[in-house]
Protein backbone atom coordinates (compact mmCIF):
# COMPACT_ATOMS: atom_id res chain seq x y z
CA UNK A 1 0.00 0.00 0.00
CA UNK A 2 1.29 3.47 -0.88
CA UNK A 3 2.48 5.74 1.92
CA UNK A 4 0.50 8.52 0.19
CA UNK A 5 -3.14 8.87 -0.79
CA UNK A 6 -1.87 9.54 -4.31
CA UNK A 7 0.00 7.31 -6.75
CA UNK A 8 3.76 7.57 -6.24
CA UNK A 9 4.16 9.41 -9.57
CA UNK A 10 1.19 11.77 -9.10
CA UNK A 11 1.52 15.45 -8.12
CA UNK A 12 -0.78 17.20 -5.70
CA UNK A 13 -3.78 19.07 -7.20
CA UNK A 14 -2.61 22.40 -8.62
CA UNK A 15 -4.70 25.55 -8.99
CA UNK A 16 -3.37 28.69 -10.68
CA UNK A 17 -5.10 32.07 -10.73
CA UNK A 18 -3.34 34.71 -12.82
CA UNK A 19 -3.95 38.43 -12.28
CA UNK A 20 -4.97 37.76 -8.69
CA UNK A 21 -4.21 41.33 -7.57
CA UNK A 22 -5.77 44.37 -9.24
CA UNK A 23 -2.71 46.39 -8.22
CA UNK A 24 -0.37 44.09 -10.13
CA UNK A 25 -1.51 42.16 -13.21
CA UNK A 26 1.69 40.08 -13.03
CA UNK A 27 0.40 38.30 -9.93
CA UNK A 28 -0.36 34.63 -9.46
CA UNK A 29 -2.11 32.76 -6.66
CA UNK A 30 -0.50 29.33 -6.83
CA UNK A 31 -1.93 26.37 -4.92
CA UNK A 32 -0.24 22.97 -4.64
CA UNK A 33 -2.43 20.85 -2.44
CA UNK A 34 -2.79 22.84 0.78
CA UNK A 35 0.31 24.97 0.12
CA UNK A 36 -0.66 28.44 -1.16
CA UNK A 37 1.81 31.03 -2.44
CA UNK A 38 1.15 34.51 -3.83
CA UNK A 39 3.74 35.37 -6.48
CA UNK A 40 4.08 38.87 -7.96
CA UNK A 41 6.60 40.30 -10.42
CA UNK A 42 7.45 44.00 -10.44
CA UNK A 43 9.50 45.84 -13.09
CA UNK A 44 11.83 48.75 -12.42
CA UNK A 45 13.57 50.84 -15.09
CA UNK A 46 16.99 50.53 -13.50
CA UNK A 47 19.43 47.90 -12.32
CA UNK A 48 21.53 47.51 -9.16
CA UNK A 49 24.45 49.97 -9.06
CA UNK A 50 27.01 47.23 -9.66
CA UNK A 51 25.31 46.39 -13.00
CA UNK A 52 24.88 49.89 -14.39
CA UNK A 53 26.27 50.49 -17.87
CA UNK A 54 26.65 46.80 -18.71
CA UNK A 55 23.67 46.71 -21.07
CA UNK A 56 21.89 43.90 -19.24
CA UNK A 57 19.07 43.57 -16.77
CA UNK A 58 18.57 41.72 -13.50
CA UNK A 59 16.05 39.27 -12.10
CA UNK A 60 15.88 38.61 -8.38
CA UNK A 61 13.43 37.18 -5.86
CA UNK A 62 12.26 37.63 -2.31
CA UNK A 63 10.54 34.95 -0.24
CA UNK A 64 8.55 35.23 2.94
CA UNK A 65 6.30 33.06 5.05
CA UNK A 66 3.44 35.05 6.54
CA UNK A 67 2.88 34.64 10.32
CA UNK A 68 -0.36 32.72 9.83
CA UNK A 69 1.02 30.36 7.19
CA UNK A 70 2.10 27.83 9.81
CA UNK A 71 1.11 26.71 13.29
CA UNK A 72 2.58 27.81 15.63
CA UNK A 73 2.78 31.36 14.29
CA UNK A 74 5.94 32.31 12.42
CA UNK A 75 7.56 35.50 13.65
CA UNK A 76 7.97 38.29 11.09
CA UNK A 77 11.43 39.26 9.91
CA UNK A 78 12.15 42.68 11.41
CA UNK A 79 14.66 45.50 10.82
CA UNK A 80 15.97 43.97 7.63
CA UNK A 81 17.03 40.78 9.41
CA UNK A 82 16.24 37.66 7.38
CA UNK A 83 16.76 34.18 8.78
CA UNK A 84 19.10 31.72 7.10
CA UNK A 85 16.37 29.53 5.65
CA UNK A 86 14.61 32.50 4.04
CA UNK A 87 17.88 33.78 2.57
CA UNK A 88 18.71 30.36 1.12
CA UNK A 89 15.27 29.93 -0.44
CA UNK A 90 15.06 33.37 -2.04
CA UNK A 91 18.54 32.90 -3.52
CA UNK A 92 17.39 29.57 -4.94
CA UNK A 93 14.30 31.16 -6.49
CA UNK A 94 16.33 34.01 -7.97
CA UNK A 95 19.01 31.87 -9.60
CA UNK A 96 16.39 29.38 -10.86
CA UNK A 97 14.55 32.18 -12.67
CA UNK A 98 17.74 33.81 -13.99
CA UNK A 99 18.77 30.48 -15.52
CA UNK A 100 16.10 30.86 -18.21
CA UNK A 101 16.36 34.64 -18.77
CA UNK A 102 18.54 36.40 -21.35
CA UNK A 103 19.53 39.41 -19.26
CA UNK A 104 20.91 41.27 -22.29
CA UNK A 105 17.55 40.94 -24.09
CA UNK A 106 15.84 42.36 -20.99
CA UNK A 107 17.85 45.58 -21.23
CA UNK A 108 18.82 47.67 -18.20
CA UNK A 109 15.70 46.83 -16.21
CA UNK A 110 15.12 44.89 -13.02
CA UNK A 111 12.35 42.41 -12.27
CA UNK A 112 11.72 41.40 -8.66
CA UNK A 113 9.60 38.31 -8.05
CA UNK A 114 8.04 38.31 -4.59
CA UNK A 115 6.85 34.97 -3.23
CA UNK A 116 4.70 35.19 -0.10
CA UNK A 117 3.57 31.93 1.48
CA UNK A 118 -0.02 32.26 2.68
CA UNK A 119 -0.31 28.65 3.81
CA UNK A 120 2.44 26.05 4.16
CA UNK A 121 2.02 22.31 3.80
CA UNK A 122 5.39 21.32 2.36
CA UNK A 123 7.01 22.34 -0.91
CA UNK A 124 6.89 26.11 -0.42
CA UNK A 125 10.17 26.70 -2.26
CA UNK A 126 9.21 24.55 -5.22
CA UNK A 127 5.75 26.17 -5.41
CA UNK A 128 7.42 29.60 -5.28
CA UNK A 129 9.68 28.76 -8.24
CA UNK A 130 6.85 27.27 -10.30
CA UNK A 131 4.41 30.10 -9.56
CA UNK A 132 7.19 32.69 -9.71
CA UNK A 133 7.97 31.76 -13.30
CA UNK A 134 4.36 32.43 -14.32
CA UNK A 135 4.47 35.86 -12.65
CA UNK A 136 7.78 36.59 -14.39
CA UNK A 137 6.37 35.59 -17.78
CA UNK A 138 3.34 37.82 -17.24
CA UNK A 139 5.59 40.77 -16.35
CA UNK A 140 7.78 40.28 -19.43
CA UNK A 141 4.70 40.02 -21.66
CA UNK A 142 3.27 43.25 -20.25
CA UNK A 143 6.63 44.97 -20.60
CA UNK A 144 6.70 44.03 -24.28
CA UNK A 145 3.29 45.65 -24.77
CA UNK A 146 4.37 48.96 -23.22
CA UNK A 147 4.12 51.74 -25.87
CA UNK A 148 7.33 53.49 -26.99
CA UNK A 149 9.54 51.24 -24.90
CA UNK A 150 13.22 51.96 -25.57
CA UNK A 151 14.78 49.56 -26.12
CA UNK A 152 11.83 47.28 -26.94
CA UNK A 153 11.44 43.86 -25.33
CA UNK A 154 10.83 40.62 -27.20
CA UNK A 155 9.45 38.01 -24.75
CA UNK A 156 10.63 35.13 -26.95
CA UNK A 157 14.20 36.39 -26.57
CA UNK A 158 14.04 37.36 -22.89
CA UNK A 159 12.58 34.02 -21.76
CA UNK A 160 14.67 31.27 -23.32
CA UNK A 161 12.67 28.52 -21.60
CA UNK A 162 10.35 27.94 -18.65
CA UNK A 163 11.26 26.69 -15.20
CA UNK A 164 9.42 24.57 -12.64
CA UNK A 165 10.38 22.74 -9.46
CA UNK A 166 9.10 19.82 -7.45
CA UNK A 167 10.07 17.69 -4.47
CA UNK A 168 10.58 13.95 -4.38
CA UNK A 169 11.62 11.64 -1.60
CA UNK A 170 12.24 8.15 -0.29
CA UNK A 171 9.89 6.94 2.44
CA UNK A 172 10.69 3.45 3.63
CA UNK A 173 11.27 1.55 0.42
CA UNK A 174 9.06 3.77 -1.74
CA UNK A 175 10.05 6.74 -3.88
CA UNK A 176 7.28 9.36 -3.84
CA UNK A 177 6.69 12.52 -5.87
CA UNK A 178 5.63 15.94 -4.51
CA UNK A 179 5.90 15.70 -0.74
CA UNK A 180 3.43 17.49 1.51
CA UNK A 181 4.44 18.21 5.12
CA UNK A 182 3.34 14.78 6.40
CA UNK A 183 5.33 12.94 3.75
CA UNK A 184 8.32 15.26 4.02
CA UNK A 185 8.48 14.68 7.78
CA UNK A 186 8.55 10.92 7.21
CA UNK A 187 11.06 10.96 4.34
CA UNK A 188 14.41 9.22 4.70
CA UNK A 189 15.66 11.12 1.64
CA UNK A 190 14.36 14.51 0.51
CA UNK A 191 15.17 16.05 -2.87
CA UNK A 192 14.15 19.21 -4.72
CA UNK A 193 14.45 19.12 -8.50
CA UNK A 194 14.47 22.33 -10.58
CA UNK A 195 14.30 21.95 -14.36
CA UNK A 196 13.54 23.86 -17.52
CA UNK A 197 10.49 23.06 -19.59
CA UNK A 198 12.91 21.75 -22.21
CA UNK A 199 14.09 19.07 -19.79
CA UNK A 200 17.43 20.48 -18.60
CA UNK A 201 18.40 20.52 -14.94
CA UNK A 202 18.99 23.82 -13.17
CA UNK A 203 19.54 22.56 -9.63
CA UNK A 204 19.17 19.38 -7.60
CA UNK A 205 19.10 19.48 -3.79
CA UNK A 206 19.16 16.00 -2.29
CA UNK A 207 19.78 15.00 1.32
CA UNK A 208 19.62 11.81 3.33
CA UNK A 209 17.89 12.36 6.69
CA UNK A 210 19.93 9.99 8.87
CA UNK A 211 19.84 7.70 5.85
CA UNK A 212 21.60 7.03 2.56
CA UNK A 213 20.42 6.27 -0.97
CA UNK A 214 21.90 4.29 -3.83
CA UNK A 215 22.18 4.69 -7.60
CA UNK A 216 18.90 2.92 -8.26
CA UNK A 217 16.98 5.17 -5.88
CA UNK A 218 18.69 8.27 -7.28
CA UNK A 219 17.64 7.29 -10.80
CA UNK A 220 14.06 6.78 -9.61
CA UNK A 221 14.06 10.12 -7.75
CA UNK A 222 15.13 11.90 -10.93
CA UNK A 223 12.68 9.94 -13.09
CA UNK A 224 9.74 10.93 -10.92
CA UNK A 225 11.03 14.50 -10.71
CA UNK A 226 11.02 14.71 -14.50
CA UNK A 227 7.43 13.41 -14.61
CA UNK A 228 6.34 16.07 -12.14
CA UNK A 229 8.18 18.87 -13.94
CA UNK A 230 6.60 17.87 -17.26
CA UNK A 231 3.11 18.09 -15.75
CA UNK A 232 3.82 21.42 -14.05
CA UNK A 233 5.22 22.81 -17.31
CA UNK A 234 2.02 21.79 -19.09
CA UNK A 235 -0.08 23.57 -16.44
CA UNK A 236 2.09 26.70 -16.64
CA UNK A 237 1.81 26.95 -20.40
CA UNK A 238 -1.93 26.32 -20.32
CA UNK A 239 -2.34 29.35 -18.04
CA UNK A 240 -0.01 31.59 -20.03
CA UNK A 241 -1.71 30.67 -23.31
CA UNK A 242 -5.17 31.64 -22.03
Amino acid sequence: MSVSDRAADQIRPVEIECGYLESNPASVLYKSGKTIVLCTASVETNVPPWMEGRGKGWVTAEYNMLPGSTSPRKRRDRSGKVDGRTTEIQRLIGRSLRAIVDLHALGERSITVDCDVLQADGGTRTASITGGYIALALAVSQLAQTPDLDPPVDPTKVLRDSVAAISVGVIGEEVVLDLDYRLDSAADVDMNVIMTGGGRFIEIQGTGEEATFDDTQLAELLRLGKIGIAELTRLQQAQLNN
